[in-house]
C-alpha cells in the first residue's frame, strides 16, 4: 500500500502510539482487501460505543489512556442504556455502570454525544459524494443509498480507528465500479397501493436483502414520491436479513436516474420479480403471532424522526395506552428536547408512552420487564425480539398507534395486503 508522508510517520509512531495503533489496524484491513492507497475521510459514525462485552470497554479506555482522539467530526451510535433513566427502565446497575465507563471513554476521544441509530437524520449529514467511515448497519445502508456519500459496513474498533485516522481503505464501496448494481429487483407485480403503503417497505427490505447477498441491488418500481421514514425501513430491514450496504433504487437514490446509470452501462447479472405472494410469505415470517397477544409495543428502530415521533405524539394526544399493554418510542435526546420544547413530550407521557432516548429496546436490557409478545412497526426491530425469544406482530406505525390506543384490529392493513 503507497501511504502519504504523513500516513507514513504516523505507522512509525511519529504521532504517539494511539494514532500508530489505529492506522496499523486501518492499513492491515486495507491490505487484506487489496487497496493501494487510503483516503481521507470527512467524518465518521461509532458503532462500537454499545457496551456488549469487556473487551470493548477495555479497548475504548485504553485508547482514552494513551490520549487519542479523533481527526475527523465524530458522531456515536446507540448506547447500551438511558443514560439519564436508566433506573426507570429497570437496567441492572453493573450494566449501567460498563456502559457509563464506555461512553466516557468515546467522548475522551472528542466524539460526539449524539447517541443515535439514525445520524443520518440529524447534526453531521455528510453531502453526496463524500468518504466517510460508518458503523451501524442500517446508516451504511442509509447513508450509500440515500444520500450517496460513501462508506463500507465498518466493524466495531475499525470504525474507530478510521476515526481516529481520518482515513478509509480505498476498497469497497468507497470506489465507482464496485458501486455498480447488479441485481434488478422490479417491482411492477405488486400493487401501486401496496408500493404507496409504509408497511410494504420492512417486508421489501427484509425480502432484498436476503436475496441480494453481497450484490449491490438495483430497485425498480419504487415511486419516486417515498418518504425518508419508508426508505429508512428499507435499508435497515435489508441489513439485518443479509449484507445490504447499498441499493440503487432507480429515481430516488442520487446515483442512479435510471436503471442505466445504476447499472453503470452493463446488464444486470440477474432480474427477479417481486411477487405479491412472495412479499406475503415474508411479512408472515416477520408476523408469525396473531396481535390479541401484544404486551409490548416499541416503535423507533432505527430511532425515530421528530416528525415521526410529532405524528406518534399527535395521535395519542388525550387518549390512554390500553391498560396491561407497555407503548414504547425510542429516538434521540436531539429529538426529545424538540418534544419537550413543543408539548408533544408531555402529550406522550399523559398517554402513558415511555421515551426511550440514546438506547433502544434491543441494545439495552428489557428482561426486567417479563414481555413476551412485541408489536412494531420495524422489520430489524421483529427480527432481533424473535432472536431474543419474544413473539412478534409488524404492523405500519398508523397501525401499531391504532392498536396501543384500542382502535381495534389491524383490519386496513391486512386488506391492502390481501390485495
Amino acid at each position: 500500500m503507497e501511504l502519504t508522508r504523513d500516513e507514513q510517520a504516523w505507522l512509525d509512531g511519529r504521532a504517539g502510539e494511539a494514532t500508530r495503533l489505529a492506522l496499523a489496524l486501518v492499513v492491515r484491513v486495507g491490505e487484506l482487501f487489496e487497496a493501494d492507497r487510503l483516503l481521507p475521510a470527512t467524518q465518521a459514525h461509532i458503532d462500537a460505543c454499545l457496551y456488549t462485552n469487556d473487551a470493548g470497554l477495555e479497548f475504548a479506555e485504553r485508547l482514552a489512556a494513551l490520549g487519542a482522539r479523533v481527526r475527523v467530526p465524530t458522531t456515536l451510535n446507540v448506547t447500551a442504556r438511558d443514560i439519564r433513566r436508566w433506573q426507570a427502565f429497570r437496567v441492572p446497575p453493573d450494566w449501567a455502570e460498563k456502559s457509563r465507563r464506555l461512553e466516557a471513554a468515546y467522548q475522551a476521544l472528542g466524539c460526539l454525544p449524539t447517541w443515535t441509530c439514525a445520524p443520518y437524520e440529524q447534526g453531521l449529514v455528510p453531502r453526496f459524494g463524500q468518504q466517510v467511515a460508518w458503523g451501524e448497519s442500517n446508516a451504511v445502508a442509509y447513508v450509500n443509498t440515500v444520500i450517496g456519500a460513501r462508506t463500507n459496513r465498518y466493524a466495531d474498533f475499525l470504525d474507530v480507528a478510521c476515526a481516529i485516522t481520518g482515513r478509509v481503505p480505498a476498497f469497497g464501496l468507497h470506489l465507482d465500479r464496485p458501486r455498480r448494481g447488479r441485481l434488478l429487483v422490479r417491482l411492477d407485480e405488486i400493487p401501486a397501493a401496496l408500493r404507496g403503503h409504509p408497511s410494504f417497505y420492512p417486508v421489501l427490505g427484509y425480502l432484498v436483502g436476503a436475496i441480494a447477498g453481497e450484490r449491490v441491488p438495483v430497485l425498480e418500481g419504487v415511486p419516486p414520491t417515498v418518504r425518508s421514514a419508508d426508505l429508512k425501513a428499507f435499508c435497515a430491514a435489508g441489513a439485518t436479513s443479509g449484507a445490504l450496504a447499498l441499493a440503487h433504487v432507480v429515481g430516488v437514490t442520487p446515483e442512479a436516474p435510471t436503471r442505466k446509470a445504476a447499472l453503470q452501462g452493463a446488464e444486470p447479472e440477474e432480474t427477479v420479480a417481486v411477487t405479491l405472494a412472495e412479499a406475503r410469505r415474508v411479512r408472515a415470517r416477520l408476523s408469525p403471532a396473531p396481535v390479541e397477544g401484544v404486551d409490548f409495543v416499541k416503535l423507533g428502530c432505527p430511532h425515530l424522526s421528530l416528525a415521526e415521533a410529532a405524528e406518534v405524539a399527535q395521535r395519542v394526544a388525550g387518549r390512554r395506552v390500553r391498560p396491561g399493554v407497555e407503548f414504547w418510542i425510542s429516538t434521540s435526546r436531539a429529538v426529545a428536547h424538540h418534544l419537550a420544547e413543543s408539548g408533544h413530550l408531555e402529550a406522550l407521557e399523559r398517554a402513558g408512552v415511555r421515551l426511550l432516548t440514546d438506547t433502544c429496546a434491543m441494545t439495552t436490557r428489557i428482561d426486567g420487564w417479563g414481555f413476551t409478545h412485541m408489536l412494531t412497526n420495524s422489520a430489524k426491530q421483529a427480527h432481533y425480539a424473535m432472536a431474543g425469544g419474544l413473539e412478534a406482530t409488524l404492523a405500519s406505525l398508523d397501525d401499531c398507534v391504532a392498536w396501543a390506543l384500542g382502535d381495534g384490529a389491524i383490519e386496513a392493513e391486512e386488506a391492502l395486503w390481501s390485495g
